[in-house]
């Protein structure tokens, strides 16, 4: 399987997020060419600003793995991780992390800052971007249009 199967099943999850009328993000955690892990952003419903795709998807990895490192494993994303999910995938020990589109926000692949770049850190994660981006940022782009166009209703 390659980088855009497993895209497109972070993709799946995003629409599930959106759904819940959360920002459409999801992620899946990789080992062996198997999903050990699955996201979606829930911040809103949950109360929760910790609440990320990436989060929750390390989680799940993390409890069937019976370890909070996970060494050996990919993690795909469709939306570039903000520096709180940066962390924590650093923490994990994640080999490899494969998002979608850019966050020129809040990215901490270099659209914002770049964490991943940090070299006096322990631990050093390959990243590759803009896999499926145009369909990754097509779904969050039309979620916030539908939204300011919703809220122009109401005005």
């Amino acid at each position: 399987m390659n980088d855009e199967f497993y895209m497109r099943e972070a993709l799946s999850l995003a629409r599930a997020a959106e759904c819940l009328g959360e920002i459409p993000v999801g992620a899946v955690v990789v080992r062996d060419g198997e999903i050990i892990g699955h996201g979606f952003n829930s911040p809103i419903g949950a109360s929760d600003p910790t609440a990320h795709a990436e989060i929750a998807a390390l989680r799940d990895a993390a409890g069937k793995a019976g370890n909070y490192r996970l060494p050996g494993c990919e993690l795909f994303v469709t939306l570039e991780p903000c520096a709180m999910c940066a962390g924590a995938i650093l923490h994990a020990r994640i080999a490899r992390v494969v998002y979608g589109a850019r966050d020129p926000k809040t990215g901490a692949h270099g659209s914002a800052i770049d964490l991943f770049a940090v070299e006096r850190l322990n631990h050093h994660t390959e990243i590759v971007g803009g896999v499926l981006a145009e369909e990754c940022g097509r779904l969050l782009s039309g979620f916030f249009a539908a939204r300011r166009a919703k809220k122009g209703e109401g005005a």
